[in-house]
């Protein structure tokens, strides 16, 4: 904003601050982190008043590492905090690791005062840990999607770039942040706020909880053809049960032959290739995110046995299963 165009007051009544209480775990991803204070801090400065305050917590209250490596001294460790203030909890990659006993048990504690509860990027999986989702929407980033739904039954996962049920707020990471905060400031103090921060931000396309966080597939494997599309989605949602390449084209009205060429033309694999590989990155994010048994990840992925699926694995991937746990944990525990 230029000088010669001052902060906008938006004429909003107000008593305290609202304070945000921002838990910032372990390899935590910045992008959501900023985005969530940014939209706060702005909405302060174009409104001319102090409508939000907000301070960061970390376990021990020492220094917590992004998953960029920057590290980030917090103003304290694991506190009380007030029922009118909004907890929200910054994951980031290996967020089963960073979600302790210690910052469940807290998190747990804090919650039966009946704060409003969020959890950004990947923290979603650490509310759903502590039983803060259960009979509850939610999301999680798409690429911990697949091991949220299997460790948490009872949690109504969406694939919305954020989520509010009640008192629980989660997002999907990434700039969702910043939907999330704009949906927060306008139903508390007006649209014509939330669109000034929005303007402040260079952000021009505002997502409701109604948007999806994925791309579309015609967008992702850059090829615009409606049948082609339609098969790629029926892959995707039948993972665990994988339909015969003769019945997916028969529900797109082609013939096996058809499906084929189609394939080849324009992704370059035959259709029974590119679902082997739609299997095969579901069990990998198993195996890297979950303690499911090999069988059972397996089993969840299409294969019916443990065999087979090794030997499609280390054809793929250049390993077994068991090595890509094993070298995994080995690298989170450095």
């Amino acid at each position: 904003m230029s000088a010669q165009q001052p902060a906008r007051r938006i004429d909003t009544p107000v008593d305290r601050p609202q304070r945000f209480v921002f838990v910032l775990l372990h390899d935590f991803t910045m992008l959501s982190f900023a985005s969530a204070v940014e939209a706060l801090r702005i909405a302060n400065r174009m409104s001319g008043r102090s409508l939000y305050e907000w301070k960061t917590l970390g376990e021990d209250g020492e220094a917590v590492s992004s998953c960029a490596g920057i590290r980030f001294q917090v103003d304290g460790d694991l506190e009380d905090v007030s029922r009118d203030d909004v907890i929200m909890l910054c994951g980031g990659v290996n967020v089963q690791g960073a979600t302790t006993k210690k910052l469940l048990g807290w998190l747990r504690r804090e919650a039966r005062k009946g704060p409003v509860v969020g959890g950004l990027c990947t923290a979603g999986h650490t509310m759903a840990k502590a039983g803060l989702l259960d009979g509850k929407k939610a999301t999680i980033h798409w690429e911990n999607q697949d091991s949220f739904a299997e460790d948490f039954e009872d949690v109504t996962l969406t694939k919305s770039v954020f989520v509010v049920d009640g008192n629980r707020l989660t997002t999907a990471g990434g700039t969702s942040s910043i939907d999330l905060m704009l949906k927060l400031i306008a139903d508390k103090h007006g649209e014509e706020l939330a669109n000034l921060v929005a303007d402040q931000m260079i952000y021009s396309s505002i997502r409701t909880d109604q948007d999806t966080q994925r791309l579309s597939v015609p967008t992702r494997i850059g090829v615009r053809h409606p049948k082609l599309s339609s098969v790629i989605q029926m892959m995707e949602a039948n993972i665990e049960e994988p339909i015969s390449p003769s019945i997916l084209a028969k529900d797109v009205g082609m013939s096996t032959r058809q499906l084929e060429r189609l394939f080849r033309r324009y992704l370059n694999r035959s259709p029974k290739r590119y679902y082997m590989e739609l299997r095969l990155q579901k069990a990998r994010n198993l195996l890297m995110q979950t303690d499911m048994s090999v069988i059972n990840v397996a089993l969840a992925c299409g294969f019916a046995s443990p065999s087979h699926f090794s030997k499609c694995y280390r054809a793929h991937y250049d390993t077994t299963p068991y090595r890509e746990r094993g070298s995994h944990a080995a690298r989170l525990s450095i």
